[in-house]
């Protein structure tokens, strides 16, 4: 239920309204005039406001232009008559989120204050998390409801303000880079810099120069002395994502960095102090990627003082509507449009599996929005057709199958022994070392919770 205006200079029409949408739950208020419309909305917030294009000097467009401009997040539904469907399609550019042509039922402006509502609500949702929590907290792109997000949210909270190394894994796409900035901006060390490194996107050698920095000539192409980015992110933070993409040699020096607090450049002897908090990210399996000698124990010793394990999105899909209506508001936005989605979107988004996780979710709304041209989202728009034929779950390979099968499973046995990887390959059956090869086949990561 909600709260509504009505803006008619029709006596008759609005008595019928009021009774109309009275009876369905609604407060409503009404105004016989534009003039009257742009004072009520200036001094209270309604939710929807359902006015007439035709009311005489001050026009319907006046309305819906004042009151996009004093309560930007209320939803504006326009009644035409017959032939004025070209001010309609103007009022839907100006920001109106739908218009309805005169005669019209009450199943009809039913269904349409109802998705107007629906929308009002996720709106101030997002405004919720924007305003009051994201500025106390600096939470910039970190949108959620659920019980996941809100424990990550939580944690961040309360380790951000200690110097404790942070280690954050999870599924590719699911934003880890995120967090690691929040945790960076609740710290003391916020007024200094935040340094990413992607590790899978440079090489051992230059990764060692880029980090620790080198002397002249100590390499063909060292033509002069440079500090490294360790000694650039002095006081500040440093990101470390896809920490496992890094050989064994790198980790060894890494590690002394951390217990030492000092690099030494290439092709020096003497080392430089340095302080930086250390947050380091990755998708893959730690634990198998030491029993594999790929990565060092001592190392993921240091790293894991706090641990974040982010959810993939199909493991918390009740945020699906937000993000996509955070991301569909900024792209709307950037692109300066007003794209909206047709019914039934956010219901098949809902039931898309995302296996490029948040990431592909806001790739899918900027391209959806460049191709609407400012118009509706449809449910091909946003999705492949084949994800949105029908209401089934999409075709899948055999394989495809047996993964999400196997999946489950280990899910389901991790949870039933809160993590224990021996106890759950017992449950399953296999070796613990079949049980680490598949998890990371499958991209599974599982932390007990206490």
């Amino acid at each position: 239920m909600g709260k509504l205006l009505v803006v008619d200079d029709q006596k008759n029409m609005r008595a019928t309204l009021l009774m109309m949408l009275k009876g369905g739950g609604h407060v409503v208020d009404e105004a016989s005039d534009g003039s009257t419309a742009i004072d009520l909305a200036s001094k209270g917030a309604f939710d929807v406001v359902l006015t007439d294009l035709r009311l005489g000097t001050v026009t319907g467009i006046d309305v819906l232009r004042a009151i996009k401009e004093v309560q930007p997040a209320t939803e504006v539904i326009v009644m035409t008559a017959y032939g004025t469907i070209e001010s309609a399609v103007e009022a839907m550019r100006l920001g109106a989120f739908d218009y309805i042509q005169k005669p019209f039922s009450e199943q009809e402006i039913s269904l349409k204050i109802e998705r107007a509502i629906e929308r009002r609500q996720l709106h101030g949702q997002v405004s919720l998390l924007a305003s009051e929590f994201r500025e106390k907290y600096k939470f910039e792109n970190i949108i959620g409801r659920s019980m996941p997000i809100r424990d990550v949210l939580s944690r961040i909270v309360r380790i951000a303000p200690t110097d404790a190394t942070v280690l954050i894994t999870g599924e590719s796409g699911t934003g880890k880079e995120m967090v690691a900035k929040a945790i960076h901006a609740n710290s003391k060390r916020s007024d200094r810099p935040f340094v990413p490194v992607n590790c899978a996107a440079i090489t051992e050698t230059l990764l060692e120069s880029e980090l620790f920095g080198h002397a002249r000539g100590s390499f063909t192409g060292a033509v002069s002395a440079r500090r490294g980015l360790f000694e650039e992110a002095d006081g500040g933070t440093f990101f470390f994502d896809e920490i496992a993409e890094t050989p064994i040699s790198f980790q060894a020096k890494l590690l002394r960095v951390i217990q030492e607090g000092e690099v030494r450049r290439i092709g020096e002897n003497r080392t430089t102090k340095v302080d930086v908090r250390i947050i380091a990210a990755t998708n893959q399996d730690l634990a198998l990627a030491i029993s594999e000698k790929r990565f060092r124990q001592d190392l993921y010793y240091r790293l894991n003082v706090a641990r974040f394990l982010l959810p993939p999105l199909r493991e918390r899909r009740e945020d699906v509507p937000l993000l996509a209506q955070f991301f569909l508001d900024k792209y709307n936005k950037k692109m300066q449009r007003q794209s909206r989605p047709a019914d039934g979107v956010m219901e098949a988004l809902m039931r898309y599996d995302f296996p490029g996780n948040v990431r592909e979710l806001e790739n899918m709304v900027e391209q959806a929005v460049a191709l609407s041209g400012g118009g509706i989202i449809s449910v091909d728009d946003i999705l492949p057709v084949a994800q949105s034929s029908s209401s089934l779950p999409p075709p899948r390979s055999l394989q495809a199958s047996v993964d999400e099968a196997e999946r489950q499973a280990i899910l389901a046995a991790l949870r039933e022994c809160d993590g224990n990887r021996e106890r759950a390959a017992d449950i399953l059956q296999i070796s613990p070392t079949t049980l680490w090869r598949k998890m990371t086949r499958l991209h599974i990561a599982y932390e007990t919770k206490h």
